[in-house]
């Protein structure tokens, strides 16, 4: 491990959460998907603990069997621009579409909340999984594009919104009153993109930010989203039951990276985990049994349904082997659809075990905060992560985590005491991307 090399963390707040009965408990909040005084405190405690950002997921298609978070929660630049006013530091990372959206849109909404938080925007880039999402946006359910056809789309996207972000060089606005040079003409440029999806002429009406430009993320683990994401990212987020699997992901989405001409230190990978943290052991599987007990077979199902294209799965036996659905789910969560066809096929499990295990995983990162500080730390050790997205998997669980976790690796030497930097590129120990067209003039 380099001698530098720090752990990175960064929290989703996510209103009620993402359980489907998690709102029930008698500690959580219940209008807390839109409540802003909530979120203010989240992204304030993610501060106090150090964190290098704060995430807010977001969706484009919901009906009555969709988790609670989901149905009534903030849209992600509004809330992002909102908590960078009661910020300084911490990073703003929000999910935006690249199906359902228009570039120039785009690079303006997270260029405005750049230069809003001083440098701590990030873009989480998604492609829209379900087909539902359509219906929304003047489309009918065929139009909705295929797996393959998403990620060439959102390829694309990324080159147009990267080249908008590179309209004005660094030092383009003069802004000297007394000879009334507001900008130097020859450092404004032009993108004339025109490409298989989009035609963009461009320049983008923001400059650039003081980290250059947004930080962009992505979350895709199938193959195309591994391939978007060493190419284009800069971060990824994804979710390992074992550190061995996050061991095999890790290394794969590092050398792909390389193939595309990067360094593996360009890219940070972040595993999502929900650790919760009790005095004891014993305190954190109460903790964590009071969230199962919360949920209903029939909450699960739906829970379950979605990754499928909300697939109804009440028409199968429950006790009986988890069933044949053949090509379903390839064009929605492919990765996760995938694994949770393979797990169910190789251990056996019938529909009751599977829906009830994705909708209430049990993982390791659950114990003393000593336990959970000494697997982060091995799995940061062990390269199977270079950080982790915190998730509240109960009520209070990120206080939990940054009052009592953060303390043991601090004092390990392997988690930050003070930020290193006042953008959010810097604090994940990411390069300032230069302006493409100060680079050519540095060539010639």
């Amino acid at each position: 491990m380099s001698k530098d090399r720090k752990i990175k963390f960064g929290a989703i707040i996510h209103g009620v959460g993402g359980n489907m009965a998690a709102w029930r408990h008698p500690k959580a909040i219940a209008d807390a998907s839109v409540n802003f005084d909530f979120y203010k405190q989240q992204a304030q405690k993610a501060e106090e603990g150090k964190f290098d950002l704060v995430f807010i997921a977001d969706g484009l298609y919901i009906n009555e069997k969709s988790i609670p978070h989901f149905l009534n929660r903030f849209e992600p630049i509004t809330i992002l621009s909102a908590l960078a006013a009661v910020t300084s530091r911490i990073g703003l990372v929000g999910t935006l579409s690249t199906s359902y959206s228009e570039p120039f849109t785009v690079a303006r909404q997270f260029a405005s909340l750049d230069h809003i938080s001083h440098g701590r925007a990030g873009w989480n880039v998604v492609t829209s999984p379900l087909e539902g999402s359509a219906l929304n946006f003047s489309k009918t359910i065929e139009e909705h594009p295929d797996h393959p056809k998403r990620y060439r789309i959102a390829t694309e996207y990324l080159q147009v919104t990267k080249g908008l972000w590179d309209s004005w060089e660094d030092d383009a606005f003069v802004r000297d009153k007394e000879t009334g040079v507001f900008f130097d003409p020859k450092k404004l440029h032009r993108l004339d993109h025109k490409g298989e999806f989009f035609s963009v002429q461009g320049p983008l009406n923001i400059g650039r930010s003081k980290q250059g430009q947004p930080v962009i993320f992505q979350a895709g683990s199938s193959d195309d989203g591994k391939n978007l994401a060493a190419k284009e990212a800069d971060a990824i987020f994804t979710g390992h039951p074992t550190l061995a699997d996050a061991q095999q992901f890790y290394q794969d989405v590092k050398r792909r990276a390389v193939s595309f001409g990067r360094s593996p230190e360009d890219i940070v990978i972040l595993p999502g985990i929900g650790p919760i943290i009790g005095q004891t052991h014993e305190e954190a599987e109460r903790k964590y049994q009071e969230i199962v007990d919360l949920m209903s077979i029939d909450k699960a199902l739906d829970y379950l349904g979605r990754f499928y294209d909300h697939h109804d799965f009440t028409q199968y036996p429950l006790d009986e082997p988890f069933p044949d659905l053949g090509d379903l789910g390839k064009n929605s969560f492919r990765s996760t659809t995938d694994r949770i066809k393979k797990e169910a096929q190789e251990e056996g499990l019938t529909l009751r075990q599977v829906a009830l295990r994705a909708a209430t995983p049990k993982t390791q990162f659950i114990g003393t905060p000593e336990h959970v500080a000494d697997l982060i730390q091995e799995w940061f050790e062990q390269k199977g992560a270079d950080g982790f997205i915190i998730s509240s998997a109960v009520p209070n669980g990120l206080n939990d985590f940054v009052d009592h976790v953060v303390p043991i690796l601090q004092e390990r030497g392997v988690y930050r005491e003070e930020y290193e930097a006042d953008t959010l590129r810097g604090n994940l120990g990411l390069k300032f991307p230069v302006n493409r067209y100060a680079k050519q003039e540095i060539r010639s």
